[in-house]
């Protein structure tokens, strides 16, 4: 069992920045694919990055340029850093990973392990 716990949501005005931390149990977690989804109200949840453990990324095309997912295996930490952020990106953002994942799925159900979620409100 991984447990997956976020950190770092909050309210922020339009362009501004936040810094999401996601912290993943389990002595193996430079093996894990990491990720990040997000569901705002009245939506379906959505793909927003992930990395794995080769430290390749990618990204919805959404969120492209503006957000970086990185990794620190010494700290068993996914981050998210979201830039010039706006209304849009307002929603309930969760950190997911898989131990045994080679490549980013967009698909949730790819990853086995979720976090409880951390809401980002952006006020325009």
């Amino acid at each position: 069992q991984v447990h997956v716990v976020e950190s770092g949501g909050g309210s922020v005005q339009a362009g501004g920045s936040l810094r999401l931390s996601c912290v993943a149990s389990g002595r193996t977690f430079s093996e894990y694919l990491l990720g990040w989804f997000r569901q705002a109200p009245g939506k379906e949840r959505e793909f927003v990055g992930g990395i794995t453990s080769l430290t390749i990324t990618a990204y919805a095309k959404s969120v492209r340029g503006r957000f970086t997912v990185s990794r620190d295996n010494a700290k068993n930490t996914v981050y998210l850093q979201m830039n010039s952020l706006k209304a849009e990106d307002t929603a309930v953002y969760c950190c997911v990973a898989n131990p045994t994942g080679l490549y980013i799925s967009t698909y949730p159900t790819d990853y086995n392990f979720w976090g409880q979620g951390t809401q980002v409100t952006v006020s325009s």
